[in-house]
C-alpha cells in the first residue's frame, strides 16, 4: 500500500488537444495499447465495427466519426499511473473541452506535420495558456510528406509565443523517413513501415560522430542529420523544467501514431517531464494534493452512458487526500453529506469499482442528478474550487415539440441534458416555449438524436429570434425591476433561476447595456 506522497508522484493526468483529423483518436488508441488497456488499435478509417474507436462510444459519434463527449481512460506504463482525458476535437464542443482542461495537469498538443497549427489547435492552446497548463508537442504523420521541420517549429514559436525544445528529431520525412534521433540519449529509433501495431521499437545507440549512424540510416541521411542537429542545438533553448511547467516552453516529439512510431518516446516523455498532480485554487485558499483530507470537483456529467441503466455519472477530479470507497463527503453546494459507495474508474465505456483513489485520479460517481458541473465535494471545510465556468451560448433556438402531451417529459430531458453541460436551457418569463442555447450548431443534431433515443420524444429546434444571451444582475432591486419591466420579451431564467437577457441582435444588446449602466451583463458564470 503506497503512501499518499508516493501515489501522487506516480500520477500523470493529461489531455490531448488537436485540430480534427490531426490524429488525436489514433494516438489515444496507441497510448492505451502501450498501457495494455487494449490489445489492438482499430484503424480509425477502417470499415464497420473496427472504426468504432474506444473513446467514441455514443451513437452519434459512430455516425459522424468525431469525439462528441470527453471520455476518461486510465492505464499504467513503466510503473506510472496515467489518466488520459479525451477532449472533443470538433469546434462545436469547446465548452466541454474547456471544462475537461480544468481537470488536467498537462496537455499533449498534436500537430499534423503537413498542416502545422490549425484554428482549433489555436483555440485549445489559448485555453491551456489561460490556465498555465504545461504542453508537450507531438508532430504527427511524419511518415507522410510534410512541411520542413524548422518551418513547423518556427510557426509554433511565432503563433503560440512558445519556446520550443526538440527532444526527438525526424531523419527524413514521408517516403524518405528513416527514423527519429533521440537528442537526449544520442540514439536512432528506426522506422519500419511494415510493423503495424508492434510495440517494441528498434533503437541503435549512435552518437552523431559514430559510423554506426551511417550504417543505420545511410551516409546521406546521416550527414543531413548531423547538420540539422547542430542547428537545433545552437538555435533552440535547452529543456528547462521551470519554463515548461510555467507554460512558456514546449518539448517536441516527432512520430506517426498510425504506424505506432515515436509513440513510446512520447509516452516516456510524458512520464519523465509532465508534472504529477498540482495544487488547486479554491475560493477560500489553495489546496495542496498531499493534504490528508479528500477534496475534489465535478467537471463533467454524462447521462445514459449505459442505456440499459439510464444512469448519470459525474466525472470527479480528486485534488487532495486518499479516497476510500464508501467514505462520506460533504456536497458543498447543497450542504448535504454523500456516501460514495459505488465510484468507478473508466476505460472509455468499461468500468471497474474504485476501491481507493488519489489526487489526479478521475472517478465516476453514479448519482441521480444531485451532482452538477462545478460542484465541490469536501471531507474538510466548505470550499469551492474555482475556474469551472458556464459560457454564454453562441447559438439559440426555440424547442418545437411534436406531441404537446409530452411537455413534462421534454422539460425533464432538457434539464437532464443541461445538467451535462452540453446545452443550456432558458425559460422565457413571457411563458413561451423553452429556448435552448449551445456553443455550436452541431450540438442541436446531438440533442435531437438523444431526446428521441433516450427519452422517446420527437422534438426539433427552430429559430427563436435570439442570437446571444447574457446573465444580468444589479446592486439595487429597483434598478433590476426597471430593467426587467423594460425588456419583458427578452427576459428568461436559467435552470438555477438566475436572470438572463436574450438579445435579438448585437445592436439590441449594446443598446440595453448603454441604457442600463447599473446592470451588469456577463458572458460567463462561475459554476458553484
Amino acid at each position: 500500500m503506497s503512501t499518499l506522497s508516493d501515489a501522487i508522484a506516480l500520477r500523470r493526468t493529461f489531455a490531448i488537444i488537436s485540430h480534427p483529423d490531426a490524429g488525436k483518436t489514433t494516438l489515444t488508441e496507441k497510448l492505451l495499447m502501450f498501457g495494455g488497456a487494449i490489445q489492438m488499435a482499430g484503424a480509425v478509417r477502417a470499415r464497420g465495427e473496427q472504426r468504432r474507436t474506444r473513446s467514441d462510444w455514443m451513437a452519434i459519434e459512430k455516425e459522424r466519426g468525431i469525439s462528441v463527449s470527453a471520455s476518461v481512460m486510465s492505464f499504467e506504463y513503466a510503473g506510472l499511473s496515467f489518466n488520459l482525458l479525451d477532449t472533443p476535437g470538433h469546434e462545436d464542443f469547446s465548452e466541454d473541452t474547456y471544462r475537461t482542461l480544468t481537470a488536467v495537469d498537462s496537455a499533449v498538443m498534436v500537430l499534423d506535420a503537413a498542416k502545422g497549427i490549425e484554428t482549433q489547435t489555436l483555440k485549445l492552446f489559448e485555453v491551456c495558456r489561460l490556465r498555465d497548463v504545461p504542453i508537450i508537442t507531438f508532430v504527427n504523420k511524419v511518415d507522410r510528406e510534410g512541411r520542413e521541420t524548422f518551418d513547423l517549429l518556427h510557426e509554433v514559436e511565432k503563433t503560440l509565443a512558445l519556446d520550443v525544445c526538440p527532444v526527438t528529431w525526424p531523419i527524413g520525412m514521408g517516403r524518405d523517413l528513416k527514423g527519429v534521433y533521440d537528442l537526449v540519449n544520442d540514439r536512432v529509433i528506426m522506422f519500419d513501415p511494415g510493423r503495424g501495431d508492434h510495440i517494441a521499437e528498434i533503437s541503435v545507440d549512435a552518437p552523431l560522430d559514430s559510423p554506426r549512424l551511417d550504417e543505420a540510416v545511410g551516409k546521406a541521411a546521416a550527414d543531413r542529420l548531423r547538420e540539422e542537429v547542430e542547428l537545433v542545438r545552437g538555435g533552440y533553448p535547452e529543456f528547462d523544467l521551470e519554463s515548461f511547467l510555467a507554460g512558456h516552453l514546449t518539448p517536441v516529439f516527432f512520430g506517426s501514431a498510425l504506424k505506432t512510431f515515436g509513440v513510446a518516446e512520447l509516452l516516456k516523455g510524458i512520464g519523465r517531464l509532465a508534472p504529477p498532480p498540482i495544487s488547486r485554487k479554491a475560493d477560500t485558499r489553495t489546496v495542496e494534493p498531499d493534504e490528508a483530507k479528500v477534496t475534489g470537483f465535478v467537471f463533467k456529467v454524462q447521462a445514459n452512458m449505459d442505456p440499459n441503466h439510464r444512469d448519470r455519472i459525474a466525472f470527479f477530479r480528486i485534488c487532495s487526500g486518499r479516497f476510500r470507497r464508501g467514505m462520506k463527503m460533504k456536497h458543498v453546494r447543497s450542504g448535504k453529506v454523500m456516501a460514495l459507495v459505488n465510484p468507478v474508474f473508466f476505460l472509455a465505456r468499461d468500468r471497474e469499482l474504485a476501491e481507493e483513489a488519489f489526487p489526479g485520479d478521475i472517478m465516476g460517481i453514479p448519482n441521480h442528478g444531485q451532482l452538477r458541473i462545478g460542484d465541490t465535494l469536501s471531507e474538510s471545510e466548505d470550499m469551492n474550487f474555482l475556474g469551472i465556468p458556464t459560457f454564454a451560448p453562441e447559438v439559440l433556438r426555440r424547442v418545437r415539440l411534436d406531441d404537446p402531451m409530452k411537455a413534462k417529459q421534454l422539460k425533464k430531458a432538457l434539464e437532464d441534458l443541461a445538467e451535462e453541460g452540453v446545452s443550456q436551457v432558458f425559460k422565457p418569463l413571457d411563458g413561451s416555449t423553452w429556448i435552448v442555447g449551445v456553443v455550436g450548431p452541431l450540438q442541436f443534431d446531438v440533442l435531437t438524436t438523444r431526446i428521441e433515443s433516450e427519452y422517446n420524444i420527437k422534438a426539433g429546434f427552430e429559430d427563436g429570434g435570439f442570437v446571444t444571451a447574457r446573465w444580468v444582475a444589479a446592486e439595487s432591486e429597483a434598478e433590476m425591476k426597471r430593467f426587467m419591466d423594460s425588456n419583458k420579451s427578452n427576459m428568461a431564467e436559467d435552470r438555477d433561476g438566475a436572470m438572463v437577457y436574450l438579445a435579438r441582435n448585437s445592436w439590441q444588446l449594446n443598446r440595453a447595456q448603454q441604457d442600463f449602466e447599473k446592470v451588469r451583463f456577463t458572458a460567463t458564470r462561475e459554476q458553484h
